[in-house]
């Protein structure tokens, strides 16, 4: 009795075990899947990324064994610091963050061009500020010191003689949030906006703000990416075939975007909407897309160009190589000419 009631338990035991094993493999099935994580901003020179995620680019390219999430970032100095760590794999960012991370030797590589423009100088209607001479001593906001946006407006200031207190000079520099500008320009606690789109144009058309310096005449602001996909060296070492399919992907959004711009507008809305809890108004993606170019190439010139003028700037310490900065193996190019 006792022999069989051992038998008996044994006999279950096994069983357990083996259908506990099925259910370790399952779960070692799903928890093996490779992860990729995507960074971008909600904004519209990001546009590629969003198009890539709602058409599903990145999963068809990576396929269905790999699991794909998505950061939103708000400013470019959090999504450089998750790349670091490797909290980000690749994604979106604007060249000045990559540029200066780079410089102070960060893991980071721009393998893609993701956009053109986008950045626009404003003045609150009606105020005293009527041109570029009128700048010395006023309040400007951008959404971070040494960001793409903000050494294309210091870079066109410095030819005016003008500079903020950073360097010696007399504009006082704040940063935030661009979705808050529009208020801080209405309350007065700020007197120019270097705003990137789309909340450039909305400002301009919510508070009839004034356009002091649009996008076309600010520094850099057509030869200049205004975002670049970029990721580590690491990952392109270990990882070149999923590097490559990353790019892919990107490249197939940018593909769909200058093809389908109107259904390109709409991705944009409803995930600007999801990610900032804000729902832009067609007339204000409208305007914005104007001002806005779509390629995944990458002038080499206008980076290096940009970069000089950051050290001239004070926002990098040495003088800049980016020689080895931009890795075109994946586009098959490094310079512009789409």
């Amino acid at each position: 009795m006792k022999k069989k009631s051992f038998l008996v338990f044994i006999t279950v035991m096994l069983l357990t075990g083996i259908l506990a094993a099925c259910g370790s493999s399952d779960d070692a099935s799903t928890g093996s899947k490779d992860k990729i994580v995507i960074g971008y901003f909600p904004n519209i020179n990001h546009v590629p990324a969003m198009v890539a995620k709602e058409k599903g680019f990145f999963q068809e390219q990576l396929g269905d064994g790999t699991v794909i999430e998505y950061r939103t970032f708000a400013e470019g100095g959090s999504f450089m610091t998750a790349l670091k760590t490797g909290d980000v794999d690749a994604g979106l960012v604007g060249p000045g963050p990559a540029m200066n991370n780079y410089t102070t030797g960060a893991d980071v590589k721009i393998i893609a061009g993701g956009s053109t423009g986008g950045t626009v100088v404003l003045a609150k209607a009606g105020s005293d500020i009527k041109s570029p001479e009128d700048f010395s001593g006023k309040t400007f906001i951008t959404p971070g010191i040494g960001c793409t946006h903000d050494v294309q407006y210091e870079t066109y200031l410095e030819d005016l003689g003008v500079t903020s207190e950073r360097i010696g000079g007399t504009m006082k520099h704040l940063t935030g949030n661009p979705a808050q500008y529009s208020a801080m320009l209405e309350q007065g606690k700020i007197d120019v906006a270097v705003a990137p789109e789309p909340w450039a144009a909305q400002i301009q058309i919510e508070t009839n703000a004034e356009v002091v310096i649009p996008w076309n005449e600010v520094s850099f602001g057509e030869t200049l990416p205004a975002s670049v996909l970029v990721t580590s060296g690491e990952m392109i070492e270990n990882n070149p075939e999923t590097i490559e399919k990353i790019v892919n992907a990107h490249k197939q959004a940018v593909e769909f975007i200058n093809d389908n711009p109107e259904e390109a507008k709409e991705i944009t809305i409803k995930d600007i909407k999801d990610t900032t809890k804000q729902e832009l108004s067609k007339e204000v993606v409208d305007l914005a897309w104007e001002r806005i170019g779509f390629t995944y190439e990458v002038d080499q010139d206008a980076v290096q160009a940009f970069a000089d003028s950051s050290y001239a700037l004070k926002f990098l310490k040495e003088q800049p190589d980016f020689t080895d900065l931009i890795d075109g193996q994946f586009i098959g190019t490094t310079t512009a000419g789409r």
